[in-house]
């Protein structure tokens, strides 16, 4: 399965493969990769406010 595939399973665009494996310990991983790519996403939109955004308001 592609990468962007997964990313699009745990963001919750796309739904899940029924075929995959569904065990106690899957069920961990993914929510930790799900949160791990929520924080990352929200860390991108703070540096692009604070680098890009906030400079460009102050004039």
């Amino acid at each position: 399965m592609g990468v962007l595939h997964q990313i699009a399973e745990y963001l919750y665009l796309r739904k899940p493969d029924p075929e995959r494996p569904k065990t106690q310990w899957m069920k961990y991983m993914h929510g930790i990769n799900r949160l791990s790519i929520l924080l990352f996403l929200f860390a991108m939109g703070v540096i692009l406010l604070r680098l890009v955004i906030l400079p460009l308001v102050r004039g």
